[in-house]
This record gives structure tokens, sequence and C-alpha cells, in this order.
């Protein structure tokens, strides 16, 4: 190994939490390498053609995990600079305060947080501006209290959805606008201006944006981060293992595949070791806990940061319906992410215990209907082709919380390969009562009644344990090294040097999505860690 392989920091994973943490330490002037295992996303015209990416999964990570019982899926991850964040719809919400603490769902207990809202919320923030994120506090009843405003306006409704908005109100409930993450710039009207780099078009969920207006990890940290001097970055890295030295105290060398151009398990390419002071996991709460639990040795049978044997369990996805309603009036809606409803979030008058949340999906169009039109046999009328059903789909998107156990966790057999084990039914009675909560609204929404059709196009047909988009919880932070992996600023317990920032290290999930508690994490660990360096 050569001077020039030796960093002050290495940042494995490009994704929310390491690009993040890149961005914060890229002013350090430290030195620093981002290792990552696919490439750039190509741009091409299939970036946003709905047969490609959601039909085909052409940008899939062409892998399979098992599931319990050994059978195959092929799991919702993507290996490119930016990580699954080139996909998220960009929903940019925070947890809110009672999430930090103790919360009795009807399947068990969300375990409170080593750390409370307060303490995260200026980081909040700082994720909200650094991101662009658009929208209004004070809307929502259930959020927390905040230290500033959003720094963009929301992005306003267009007319279907402003109806919906408004039929909601009437309902006496609370919508809200949406935090959404988009380099947009509205007229009055709320259109897209002429300077604007987003164009409010139909794309922003599941789709990587082709004109990179969307506030994803690439764009936002990586990029501006690789305009230091300082900062380095390698694709189709792909780290095998961490070694450490005889004491096991501190990991002395990233090994990582590099050049195979796949992105994939360690194949091909030449083996190279990298060296830093500073060591950041950030693959994602399925392949970090992977890449630790591959990198055991004498001191660390179990795998690293494992002594209290929790790296891999508490696995967490959230428990997730896609649904689309059917308007009565025909919605020309194109940018349809703009409305949240909370107001079931921790509980309602007929169910004790919280339910979680509704927003809106990106629009459908009639190839993703036609990709599942076989699920729908029976339940669409064959006098309403799917062109017509997607001009009039509205479509909601229900978020409801899954409890860490540790029974659902990732293991590896002894080829290596990736297994799963997930209890599907875990905590779903809420989520039932949420959709039937919307069920029962859609006559007053101008909806057809009993007219909503399961979009399981975002959940890979009928598989819902490869819908790994919101994944955590498998390496998870704690004050008590008995039965946590990280300690409160995400460093191992048991190593000196390592620390990981991605989602792994969520004890729960709450019922919103996990990408901005994951960016406000980086940037606080960063600060950490900067503080450290000096």
């Amino acid at each position: 190994m050569t001077d020039a392989q030796h960093y002050d920091v290495i940042v494995v994973g490009t994704g929310a939490g390491g690009g993040t943490i890149a961005h914060r330490l890229a002013a350090t002037g430290k030195r620093i390498l981002l290792l990552e295992r696919g490439d750039y996303l190509p741009r091409e015209r299939d970036n946003w053609d709905s047969t490609a990416v959601f039909v085909k999964g052409k940008y899939r990570a062409p892998e399979f995990w098992f599931d319990k019982h050994g059978n195959q899926f092929p799991p919702e991850v993507n290996y490119y600079v930016g990580g699954n964040t080139k996909f998220y719809g960009a929903a940019l919400f925070r947890l809110r305060p009672e999430d930090f603490g103790e919360l009795r769902h009807h399947d068990g207990i969300s375990p409170a947080w080593p750390l409370s809202y307060e303490e995260l919320e200026p980081y909040y923030t700082q994720a909200e501006h650094l991101y662009l994120v658009h929208g209004r506090h004070g809307e929502d009843p259930t959020e927390g209290p905040t230290s500033a405003q959003y720094a963009y306006p929301p992005v306003q409704h267009e007319p279907r959805i402003q109806q919906l908005s408004h039929d909601l109100e009437k309902q006496g409930l609370h919508p809200f606008h949406l935090p959404i993450g988009v380099n947009l710039t509205q007229d009055d009207r709320g259109r897209a201006t002429h300077t604007s780099a987003c164009i409010r078009c139909d794309r922003v969920d599941g789709f990587p944006c082709l004109v990179g207006a969307k506030s994803d990890a690439q764009v936002i940290c990586v990029d501006p981060a690789l305009e230091y001097d300082n900062v380095e970055m390698l694709t189709h890295a792909d780290v095998r293992r961490l070694e450490t030295d005889a004491t096991g105290r501190s990991v002395t060398s990233v090994v990582a595949t590099v050049g195979d151009g796949g992105g994939g398990g360690g194949g091909g390419g030449s083996t190279v070791e990298f060296s830093a002071d500073i060591v950041v996991v950030a693959c994602g709460a399925v392949n970090s806990a992977v890449l630790l639990l591959r990198s055991a040795n004498d001191r660390h049978p179990q795998g690293l940061a494992n002594s209290s044997d929790v790296v891999g369990r508490h696995y967490m996805r959230h428990n997730n319906l896609a649904l689309m309603a059917v308007s009565r009036e025909p919605n020309d809606t194109r940018f349809q992410k703009t409305l949240a409803l909370h107001d079931w979030y921790l509980g309602s008058d007929d169910w004790e215990y919280p339910l979680g949340g509704i927003q809106m999906l990106g629009k459908s169009d009639s190839e993703q209907i036609h990709g599942e039109a076989p699920r729908w046999a029976g339940a669409v009328s064959p006098d309403m082709p799917f062109e017509v059903l997607a001009h009039h789909a509205v479509d909601f998107w229900l978020c409801g919380e899954d409890l860490p156990t540790p029974d659902n966790r990732v293991t590896l057999d002894r080829d290596g390969g990736i297994h799963l084990a997930l209890d599907e039914k875990n905590n779903i009675g809420g989520l039932n009562h949420l959709r039937h909560k919307l069920q029962g609204m859609l006559g007053h929404l101008g909806m057809h009644e009993h007219h909503l059709l399961s979009r399981s196009i975002y959940l890979h047909k009928g598989m819902p344990i490869g819908a790994t988009a919101h994944q955590a919880g498998t390496v998870r932070f704690g004050r008590d090294p008995a039965d946590s992996a990280l300690d409160v600023d995400c460093k191992a317990h048991d190593l000196d040097n390592l620390y990981v920032v991605d989602t792994s290290f969520f004890p729960s999930i709450g019922a919103v999505n996990p990408s901005l508690t994951a960016i406000a994490n980086a940037l606080r660990v960063g600060d950490r860690i900067a503080d450290r360096l000096r």
C-alpha cells in the first residue's frame, strides 16, 4: 500500500448518508475518498420511460437476494452515484417528535431513540435548506416545532389536487403541502419559470431526473463536494471487506474490487486496498449490515461492530400501499406529488394506535397501468381503456410504521448470498385502518366509491419483500453497547474509527419517508467527525 492510498476519511457509498457527509466534510480540507459501487447513471431518454424504468426495471441492480424460505427475489436497489436517491420521490419529511419517544402500536412497541427531536431539529432545518425542500411549516398539525421556515415556498397544487385539498378540508381534515426537494422556481400560477431547472413534469416519482432538477445526493452533495481538490471519488469500487488491526479496535484497510464496471458482487476487476484515519459506511441498511458481517475476523467473529449481535437484525421497511382511485372528472395533473395528510398519524376515533400518513404519488400513465393489468382482472370495467383509466387516476401512497423485531434480519450464507427474513404482516392493522379511512371518503372526494385499485408496480408485482426503498434499522444506534451497534454519534461501540450514517442507525422508522432524517443525521455526524479531525 502506498501513501497515495491513505486518506483522512473514506466514505463507502454516495447516497443520502454518504453523499451528504462527504459534502459536509469537503470544506475541512482533509483528504476524503468516496468509494461508489456503481457509476454515474446514464443520461438517456429511457430515464423518463415508464416501460424501461418500471416494467423492465432497466436501472435496478441485476442481483437477487433470498427470503426466509430460500426463494430468490429482485430487491429494489440501484447502484449509482447518488444511491437510491436517484430514484426516490424526494418527499423529505421530518419524523414527528413522538417518533423519537416510545410509541405503543397494536402489534408491539416502537422504541425510543437515544436522541431527541429537539437535538436533531437544527440539522433538519439545515437538511431542508441544503436539499431545496419546498413546503410550508405550520400547515401539518402533527409536525414538531421548527427553528426556521422552509427556504422555498410549497409546490403549488394543480387544479384537481387543489380541489382534493378543499374536499378534504370539508371533511374536517388538515391536508398540507407535501415537502419535496426540487430545484423549482414558480410563477404566480405555479408554473415553472423559464429559468427553472424543474419543469413540473410527471416523472419525479420513481424516475431519475434527466435534467438534474430533483434534489438527489449526486446533484446536491457529491458533485459540489468533488469541486474541492481534497475530495476524490472512485466508481466501480465494490467494497468487500474492512480489515482491522491486531487489537480489533481500528479499521486499517478498506478492501474493494475495482474496475469491473458492473457494480456487482465481487466478480471481475482487481482487488485494491485503501486506508484512512476514519471510515464511514453508508451502503444502505442491507448492504451496510452485509459489509460488517462479511468483515468478521478473530477479534470480531460475528462481524464488525457486532458484539451485541444486533447487526443485520431489526430490519424495517415501512408498511406501504400504493393505491389508485378513479376520479369522476378527468385528472389532468402532471406534477401530482404536492399533497399529504397526517390527521391519523398517531391514532383515530376508531383506532387508538398510530395509523400512519397519506401522500400523493407521481401520476399514473397508461404504460404503468398496462403493466399491472393482470393483477386487476375483473376490477377494471372492460369499457374503460387503460388510457382513459390513466386520465382519471388519482394516486395515493399510504405509509404505516413497521416495527423492529430481531428476527427480521439480514444474514449471509456460505456462498456470500444475502438472505432477508421478513414478517410481512408485522403491524399492518394501522395500514388497513388507513386504507378504510381513505376508501370511505372517496365519494366525498369526487371519486367513484369503492373504486380503489392496488398499485403494486412500486412493490415489484406482488413481492412486497422486494420493496426495499425505505430499508432501515440493521445497525442501530443506542447508549448501551449490549443492545446497539453504534453510539449516539453513530460510531461503532466496538471500534474507534468506524461510523455508519445511512438509515441503518434507525432504532424505529416512524411512518414518513426516512431520507430527510438520514440527511440530517449525516450533517450532525459530519460535524462530530470534523471536530475530531481538528
